[in-house]
């Protein structure tokens, strides 16, 4: 754990599929932290997985990832930050262990849900003129609910389906007990 951690600082994991929002409603989640007044940061995490190639194993750079954040959490626990919003993917129970085990402070999991047809329709205004990039999303958005479906890796669920940004973004601190 580092050293900050026992002064009350947590994190937050924004998980589900590709196309939820999850980088979209932790941003929001970020932008109420800092109209409360706490200090925080946002991290997206395929940002620190970014690599190529991938080792063989390990297709999406998940050590990569766990390293990366180490020490980028620790730098911003040092730096005062209060609360570490996430947003990514875990698939599987040990893979949430060893990402809490990497930010150092307590984790919580929010499971962003939404029915796969607005998922497709929010894909396909990201992907727009992308056609590979759409089929790879479109393919990969219904396997990984499914699997995120029968992992329960989260402790607690928010439909995104026909909610705002910010409702979702309030219904996540709310339910994180953030308030």
């Amino acid at each position: 754990m580092h050293a900050d951690g026992a002064l009350g600082a947590q994190a937050l994991l924004i998980n589900g599929t590709v196309g939820v929002g999850k980088t979209t409603v932790a941003e929001a989640v970020g932008d109420l932290l800092a109209d409360a007044g706490l200090p925080h940061a946002v991290l997206d995490l395929d940002w620190l997985r970014r690599s190529w190639p991938a080792p063989s194993g390990d297709r999406f750079n998940f050590e990569m990832l766990l390293r990366n954040l180490q020490s980028i959490a620790g730098n911003y626990l040092k730096a005062g930050a209060r609360r570490l919003v996430l947003a990514g993917v875990v698939e599987h129970r040990n893979e949430r262990k060893r990402l809490a085990d990497a930010v150092g402070v307590g984790l919580t999991v929010c499971w962003l849900r939404a029915e796969l047809p607005v998922v497709h329709q929010r894909l396909t205004r990201r992907h727009d003129g992308e056609p590979e990039a759409l089929r790879w999303h479109l393919d990969r958005s219904a396997q990984l609910d499914g699997i995120l479906s029968r992992a329960a890796v989260d402790d607690f669920t928010i439909d995104t389906t026909s909610r705002s940004v910010l409702d979702a973004a309030v219904s996540v601190i709310k339910a994180a007990n953030w308030r």
